[in-house]
């Protein structure tokens, strides 16, 4: 069985460790039903960004040469995005070899609702899978907000690496379609206290969690930060955010696809004629 590795946080992210250890176990245990891993062994390997790319989402470095770096036998650090993470891993690393999964993560911090289109992490599981790969992507919720206390330097690991080779099993096991990402957020709980695996739908935050925070340089000059709320004020049944309310690990799949049908329909009668 072999398995691609990559994040948006960078090569010295705690969660890639993290992940690392979770497809240990992932490889270990194999899979069984509709998702068969490939023979000759267990090979997990890691291409993940020099620096730290989060909120890059599904970028694409198309102006810039990308710098590999062999860090070890399995490895790498690129100057580049996540996607281009996979496309190297893919593409250039283990061109001549069948890889079985691609896994993105763990992230720092949750992937829910409108943070899909911003994910660095999501888009590396995204690219797996438009170039034929299952692709899951794997995000440890933490902070000051609804959904738990603390905040980034008191990260609880142990939530993702406790329970994250179950659920990637569990989604293996059931499946998912070529066309289709997995998006996994794992709640800022202790391991011990997560209530259950959910399969959401992805939510919807508050239209005010955006905001331009004005700030003032030691020259005077003026600078800006854009700040995020995390606080909302109603959250629907059966989205991720209510799982994470809930302290349940959230399973979202999302499609590549994102035409909305109904809408097609309605603009080809509206443009007949």
């Amino acid at each position: 069985m072999r398995i691609l590795l990559t994040n948006d946080d960078g090569i010295h992210s705690p969660g890639l460790e993290v992940l690392e250890h979770i497809a240990r176990e992932v490889a270990e245990a194999g899979a069984q039903g509709e998702w068969r891993p490939g023979g000759g062994g267990t090979e997990i390997v890691v291409v993940a960004p020099e620096l730290d790319q989060s909120g890059v989402a599904h970028s694409l470095s198309v102006n810039d040469p990308l710098r590999l770096r062999h860090i070890s036998e399995t490895r790498y650090a690129l100057k580049g995005t996540p996607t281009d993470c996979v496309i190297m891993g893919l593409k250039h690393i283990l061109a001549d070899k069948p890889v079985d999964l691609v896994l993105s993560g763990v992230n720092s911090g949750q992937n829910l609702a409108e943070d899909v289109t911003y994910s660095g992490t999501i888009a590396g599981a995204i690219e797996g899978t438009i170039l034929g790969v299952p692709s899951i992507a794997l995000s440890q919720a933490y902070g000051r907000n609804a959904y738990g206390s603390g905040g980034r330097d008191a990260i609880r690991w142990d939530c993702a690496r406790a329970h994250g080779a179950d659920v990637v099993g569990r989604v293996l096991r059931a499946g998912f379609g070529r066309d289709i990402v997995v998006n996994v957020n794992f709640p800022p709980c202790p391991a011990e206290e997560v209530g259950g695996i959910s399969a959401t739908v992805q939510g919807r935050r508050d239209a005010q969690i955006v905001r331009v925070d004005p700030r003032l340089d030691g020259r005077g000059n003026p600078y800006f930060w854009i700040a995020f709320g995390r606080n909302n004020h109603h959250v629907s049944p059966g989205t991720d955010l209510e799982a994470m309310a809930q302290k349940r690990i959230s399973v979202t799949p999302l499609k590549l696809d994102l035409t909305d049908e109904p809408t097609v329909t309605r603009y080809a009668q509206a443009f007949a004629g």
